[in-house]
């Protein structure tokens, strides 16, 4: 059996402007609200599926992306006011990352999740 990870449950402060900013920022639509949660599908077929919560605790996603469409992203991550930084640790504050030969970002969506966009699969946390 092949097992893959089919979907996650994100608890949101307002499921829907998470799920919206989260699409906005990747380049993806955030769907029709299905029962209590506002989907937002990747590429590979995994649905972030956002609730609303009063007990929102943090969270990390990280999302692989091509090289050509980080620079895209990137601009919406500024453009749309958010926190980021280049490390897991919250150090970097207005930077990016370059481990792996690759180039990387941590930022918070509206409830506080720390969100990353990564052009190389991640091969284990190493500083600089």
């Amino acid at each position: 059996m092949s097992i893959q990870l089919d979907h996650i449950i994100v608890p949101a402060r307002n499921k829907k402007a998470s799920a919206e900013f989260l699409a906005r920022i990747l380049g993806l639509e955030a769907g029709e609200q299905l029962g209590p949660f506002v989907p937002v599908r990747t590429a590979n077929g995994v649905t972030l599926d956002f609730m609303d919560s009063d007990d929102v605790r943090w969270q990390h996603c990280a999302f692989l992306v091509p090289e050509e469409e980080f620079d895209g992203i990137f601009a919406r991550i500024k453009e749309s006011g958010a926190r980021y930084h280049a490390n897991p640790d919250g150090s970097g504050a207005g930077e990016i990352n370059t481990r792996d030969g690759g180039r990387g970002v941590y930022f918070e969506d509206p409830s506080g999740h720390a969100m990353e966009v990564l052009t190389v699969p991640y091969g284990g946390w190493t500083s600089g």
